[in-house]
């Protein structure tokens, strides 16, 4: 199996920081009494910002993996 490409670019790497840290921001969210449905969403939206910014940056030449 080759591992050419499997997420070890700059692309991935911060499309995954920031969709993490979106979950983070809703697990949060969750957690608190009563729950804070707006923080939750805005939790939802770092998350899709997240997959939205691997295309974009992949688009830009950002998703090739450097030796």
């Amino acid at each position: 199996m080759s591992s050419a490409s499997h997420g070890n670019t700059p692309a991935a790497w911060i499309a995954v920081a920031v969709g993490l840290l979106g979950f983070l921001i809703g697990s949060v969210a969750m957690m608190l009494d009563p729950i804070s449905w707006i923080v939750f969403w805005v939790g939802v939206a770092v998350t899709v910002v997240g997959g939205l910014l691997f295309i974009v940056l992949a688009k830009l030449g950002f998703n090739v993996e450097s030796h």
